[in-house]
This record gives C-alpha cells, structure tokens and sequence, in this order.
C-alpha cells in the first residue's frame, strides 16, 4: 500500500524535525525546506495535508505495493522544489539522489545510498497531483502562514492582478503549424502502417524533406517594399506561387492519409486503433491551415483572430497583447492572482479565453468561500466596467477599481479620497508576487496540455506560499539565535 509518509526513526536516520539549515542563507532551498519542515513538524497541519494528498491514489494501482519508490510526502517536497526552483526533471533528479538536505526532508537516512530515484518515477508520481488538490493544499498553508503572522481573525486586504504565463511553444505562423500538422500526420501514418506490415508510408522521411523544403522556401519569401506597383505584384505572384504549391502538396498526402485510416478501419484492427483519431486530429488541423493560407494569401482576406489557432500541440495558447513596453505578445493563457497583505498568494485562475473584466467577480467570490475575513480588494483599471463596480461593491467592504477615462465630479471625490490613494499606493505590491512567481517557473510552463498547465501553475503558487511560511520561519529563528548570541557574548 502507498504510504502517506514515513514516521518510522530508524538507525543513523536524521528525524526530519531535526534537520538544521544554514539560516543565514538567501537561497530558495532552505526557506522551501524550513517551510516543509514546519508543516510536518505541526501534526494538525500535516495531517490535513496528508489526508488531502491520499486522495491521489489512483483506484487502478495496486492497493498491495502502490507506486514503487515514492511516499505521498516524498512527491510534494520534489513538486515543490521542481517549480520554486525552475528546474526540470533531470534537475529534479539529480537533487532527490545527491542532495543530502533534501533526501533527509523526504525520509531518507545519510547512509542511505542504494535508494535512487529514476527519471520516469519522478514524472510519473509528481504528474499525480492535480490542481484541486494543490489548491485545496494551498488554503491551508495560507491560513496557518496567516496565523504565524498573527492574523487568524484579522481582516484581510487584498490586491488583485493578471499576468501572462506563456506555454512551450513556437512563434506561430500559419505556414508553420502546417507543417507540424502534416509532420504528425505522416509520422503517425508510417508508425500504423509499420505496425501492420504495410508499405505505403515507407517513404516518409523522403516526403517529410520534400515537404520541409517548399515551407523553408515559402517562409523566406518576404512582400516587397519597392515604390514601384509592378514590382509588388511580381514579388506577390511569386509569393502566391510558393504558398500554392506547397499547400498542393501537403493536400495530396493529407488524401491519402484519409484514404489510408479508412482501409485500415475496414479491418478493424485493435493493434492500431488508438493512433487513428491523433492523426485524424492533426488531418483536422492541417485542413484549417491550408484553408486559411488559401484565404489570407490567394483571396487576400483577413482572418478573423477568433478563427486563428497559435498552436496544434498546446490548443489552450493564446495571443495577448498586454501594452507592455517592448512586448509586442505573449503566447498563453492569463492567470489572475489575490494576493493578501503578508505577500500570501490567496487564490487564482487560469483565465482560458477570458479578460480581466469577465473574472473580476467570480474570483472574488471564490475568494471569499476560502477566507471568510476577506475585507477588501483593489484592482486595477483594466477590470473596470460600471457593471463590474456596481456588483464588488456588494461583496467586499472595500473595493479600490479605478475608472477608465475622465472622471465626473463624484467619481474625482472618491478616487481622490486619502483611503483610496493610499490602497492605490499599496497595490502596486501585487506586483512584487506576479515577478516572483516568473523568476520561480511561471514565466514558461514546459508542461503538456490545459490539465499540466493548470497543475504547473497550482503547483507554483502553493510552492511561493511555503517560501514565504519557511522565510517568516527563518527569520525568526535567525533573530533568536543572534539574541542568543549576545547574551552569551555579554
């Protein structure tokens, strides 16, 4: 059976309650490790945690010997340290077998040699998390954060804000996503048929160059910047050529894909019958790029962004132009922050298709479910419409939301007001959690899919949070060995 955690004190094992760290350290891994130190040292807390990660299980795993290697303790210390630290997972694994501090927080003897960890146990355990449970998590290491802040019934102030976490990808040019979509389409085709023995596809790396140089040659064309009008047009024709020929291309083996999937599903074969619906979905995909590059290039329309798809393997993308200086866009999907008055990241959301504006209520309702003492918010402008002013003002005691554009003589009293300056002046600090969240993994997220997403991100605020417990920790400990220090020195 899966083990929660490892309580047992065996022979030269040190007690993860007595691990000791260099508290004059400014490095992320003390702090990260004090704060989990602190959560399994405080048996009210550490069994709540507990209780919520044993819900990872999964049912189809053997309830006998579980996943080999890996407690449910052991998987949030390297979840933690995998995004707090930005690491990837060869990181990850190289620290989990060599790094002693850490191989004690997660139960490990110093003698304890044999027991390593590989690259695939690692991935396969720490991608058992699920956002719920790291959000859920997340609430109680804030309200116990809150509590060491002595603020258990205090009321809260809060700053709320967006940002843009960008996914894996490239920059998306439609040309581009075409080939990727014809790339898997071929490679999935010469896998099925090398399964079944068929011939048909055994020439795909040839068409894969084929196809590869008429995009390299497509890609490089540029319109003309002339004055002369003949010019442009030949330049244009040129262009219009090029484009054609490639999407002809790429539509005769799409053809014979379909005809190929078709054949294959007459035999009803079990073997492959998993791998036809991922390339009919890239068959999809391709299809829509060639009918836009038809569009945009051979009929010269201009293709609506709700039409546009900037990437075929992370589908959640999104293009957003925030008006930042020297940042034309940012390819992925927003995430809005609460953020309370001790730097505790209170809740946030993964805005998929949605704008500052759409969010603005809801996150302050599901706030307010998790911190009842919730008192006020500030935002800024770009969540304001009249509508969203006139419904936060109904939920908390105070909310800060300036207006966009002039203001009439009522709205100039109340945005002028001392206390509304002063939580103008104090929102700014919101911004302190959205930087420290990018240079700790959420400036990129490497994993796969709208759930690994959701999860990078979970993951990452619940890792910012103990930061900040184990920092509040550290500090404390710190002034009292230096008080310590002076007694003993007078």
């Amino acid at each position: 059976m899966r083990k929660e955690i490892d309580l047992q004190n065996r022979l030269f094992t040190q007690p993860i309650s007595a691990i000791q760290f260099d508290l004059k350290s400014r490095d992320e891994i003390p702090k990260l490790l004090i704060g989990l130190r602190h959560i399994y040292n405080t048996p009210e807390i550490r069994g709540e945690v507990l209780k919520i990660l044993s819900e990872i299980i999964p049912e189809n795993i053997c309830t006998k010997t579980g996943r080999r290697g890996m407690v449910l303790w052991q998987i949030l210390v390297l979840g933690i340290l995998r995004l707090n630290c930005n690491w990837d997972y060869d990181k990850v694994q190289e620290i989990a077998n060599e790094h002693r501090k850490v191989r004690q927080m997660m139960g490990h003897e110093e003698t304890d040699f044999q027991k390593r960890y590989s690259l695939q146990t690692i991935k396969d355990n720490v991608s058992l998390l699920t956002p719920d449970i790291l959000n859920r998590i997340n609430t109680v290491a804030v309200l116990h954060g809150q509590a060491l802040m002595g603020n258990k019934s205090k009321e809260l102030r809060a700053g709320c804000d967006s940002f843009v976490v960008e996914t894996d990808v490239h920059f998306p040019t439609d040309i581009s996503l075409l080939f990727d979509a014809i790339r898997k389409v071929i490679m999935i085709m010469a896998k099925v048929c090398g399964i079944l023995g068929i011939t048909e596809w055994r020439q795909h790396d040839h068409n894969l160059k084929k196809i590869k140089k008429l995009f390299s040659t497509a890609r490089k064309l540029k319109p003309s910047t002339s004055k002369d009008k003949k010019k442009k047009e030949q330049r244009q024709e040129v262009i219009r050529q090029a484009y054609e020929t490639y999407t002809d291309l790429v539509d005769s083996f799409i053809q014979r894909a379909e005809e190929c999937i078709k054949t294959i599903r007459a035999l009803h074969l079990d073997e492959v019958s998993g791998h036809l619906p991922v390339a009919e979905n890239f068959i999809s995909h391709a299809k829509r790029q060639i009918d836009q590059i038809r569009r945009r290039v051979m009929e010269g329309e201009k293709i609506p962004h709700d039409e546009k798809v900037f990437s075929i393997f992370e589908e959640h993308t999104e293009w957003i132009c925030k008006g930042k200086a020297g940042v034309r866009q940012e390819l992925g999907p927003g995430v809005c922050i609460i953020k309370d008055q001790f730097g505790f990241i209170l809740h946030h959301r993964v805005m998929e298709k949605e704008t500052d504006d759409k969010i603005a209520v809801s996150i302050i309702l599901e706030t307010k479910k998790k911190f009842k003492n919730l008192a006020g918010c500030s935002f800024d402008r770009g969540f304001y419409t009249p509508e969203i002013k006139r419904k936060l003002k109904e939920e908390p005691d105070r909310v800060v939301l300036p207006k966009k554009g002039k203001l009439s003589e009522k709205e100039k009293e109340e945005e002028y007001s001392a206390e509304f300056s002063e939580s103008r002046r104090k929102h700014s600090a919101v911004e302190s959690s959205v930087n420290a969240l990018e240079k700790h993994a959420l400036d990129r997220c490497p994993d796969h899919g709208i759930h690994g997403f959701k999860r990078y991100v979970s993951l990452a605020v619940l890792a910012r949070n103990i930061q900040i417990v184990g920092h509040i920790i550290q500090q404390r400990e710190l002034k009292r060995q230096k008080q310590r220090e002076l007694r003993l020195a007078a």
